[in-house]
């Protein structure tokens, strides 16, 4: 496979797959000699292009969906530079890739792929996340030939009934009420997409044509489309009612389940809430902190965990210049706020707690000729009872002096190798 670099536990290996900021390598885990996709995220690139919004979304919805037919997360590692998506490797390709050479599917593989592909829409659902980006090419195949639901960058988590306004996802498959920028319910709009990506397995093309943007959109949002002399009364029946223009009048995941020709050997896949039981990368994915190799310098999070541990975790840290920075700590949380003291007193830093796991740190004239004005908060999150992770943000004062604290409180709470990220 020509593997050359490792990164944690995982040696990298070929490109395959490239986007506008990152670009996806397959890797080998080194303990368990299994294959994974990594999907690497250039930070500067990112917020160039104002995505954080976008990476954050993809992370924070994925790791909350364990099921068959979606491509797993297993770690999340960040470095100052990079952040590293290590997921389930899924050999089969682009669903895209299979009509563009067969041009159509017979009708069992369409309505196969077709249930799983509602079978893992609706499990989202129950979980109030909406994708917002169905199409094939975010629809991968393993070597079984089953569906894996991918790229959830355009995906949102809302409350049951909240509408939502933002319009995105691609001109063929969005919703009409998505493109005409009215408030939308996410499950219809998801249940849209569905409804073309059924045509175009059965036809060979999509619905809804045209090299006009604006006749484009005019032909969605009145459901103009002509239905291929060979389709069934069946299927052109289910297909009618999900692509209903009328949101209120759209088939729901319910009524499509219970269709005639959707139930046809059909076998639901179900979600699973035991993380455990998803894969054994999953299970075995721990906190670690380690510096990568090949003589890298960088240090690094599996920040996956951190993620798993407060939904309200702000992961826009990943994207913000020298303003926050993790540690880890081999030591209990009391232990841990003692050696922080420590490491302020050294600093001339005044320390202040909040709670009994926040503190406030200040430049304290009586403790330093110069000022720095220097503000820092820290907070120390319990992952054991002998280890915590810190995280330091600053909010004003001197760069070099925030840095030499850090660097400082690193190695009072885990030596040199304390330093998870900073970003």
């Amino acid at each position: 496979m020509g593997f050359k670099m490792n990164i944690g536990n995982y040696r990298l290996g070929q490109t395959i797959g490239e986007g506008m900021f990152a670009k996806v390598k397959l890797a080998v885990n080194i303990e368990t000699n299994k294959n994974v996709a990594i999907k690497i995220i250039d930070k500067a690139m990112v917020r160039q292009k104002n995505l954080m919004d976008q990476v954050v979304r993809e992370i924070r919805s994925t790791k909350i969906l364990h099921h068959p037919n979606i491509v797993q997360i297993y770690e999340v590692i960040a470095t100052r530079t990079k952040i590293y998506l290590v997921m389930e490797y899924v050999s089969g390709g682009q669903l895209s890739d299979k009509l563009y050479y067969l041009e159509k599917l017979d009708e069992e593989a369409a309505r196969r792929y077709f249930q799983q592909l509602i079978d893992a829409v609706d499990y989202c659902h129950s979980r109030q996340i909406y994708h917002r980006d169905l199409k094939p090419e975010n629809l991968l195949l393993d070597k079984n030939g089953n569906i894996k639901l991918s790229d959830f960058g355009l995906s949102i988590l809302r409350e049951p009934g909240e509408l939502l306004t933002t319009s995105c996802g691609s001109p063929c498959y969005v919703a009409p009420e998505v493109i005409m920028h009215k408030s939308y319910d996410g499950a219809g709009s998801d249940i849209w997409s569905c409804g073309v990506i059924l045509f175009e397995m059965l036809s060979g093309s999509v619905p809804f044509q045209d090299r006009s943007r604006t006749n484009l959109y005019r032909k969605i949002s009145r459901a103009e489309y002509t239905f291929p002399e060979w389709f069934t009364p069946p299927q052109k029946r289910l297909i009618s009612r999900i692509l209903n223009p009328l949101p209120t009048k759209r088939a729901t995941i319910a009524e499509i389940l219970s269709d005639s020709w959707f139930q046809v050997d059909y076998k639901p896949s179900f979600g699973f809430e035991d993380e455990s039981c998803t894969n054994s990368e999953e299970a075995n994915s721990t906190l670690r902190e380690r510096c990568l190799e090949n003589g890298n310098p960088e240090r690094f999070i599996n920040a996956f965990e951190l993620i798993a541990m407060s939904s309200d975790l702000d992961l826009s840290g990943f994207f913000q210049e020298e303003k926050k920075t993790m540690l880890g700590s081999k030591h209990p949380i009391t232990e841990t706020l003692e050696k922080i003291k420590v490491a302020a007193q050294e600093a001339s830093l005044s320390f202040k707690k909040t709670d009994t796991s926040t503190v406030k740190l200040h430049d304290d004239p009586k403790l330093r000729r110069s000022r720095s004005n220097l503000t820092l908060s820290a907070e120390v999150v319990e992952v054991t009872p002998m280890h915590c992770f810190v995280q330091i943000s600053k909010s004003t004062g001197d760069l070099r002096i925030y840095k030499e604290f850090c660097r400082s409180l690193s190695s009072m709470l885990n030596g040199e190798s304390g330093s998870l990220s900073d970003s």
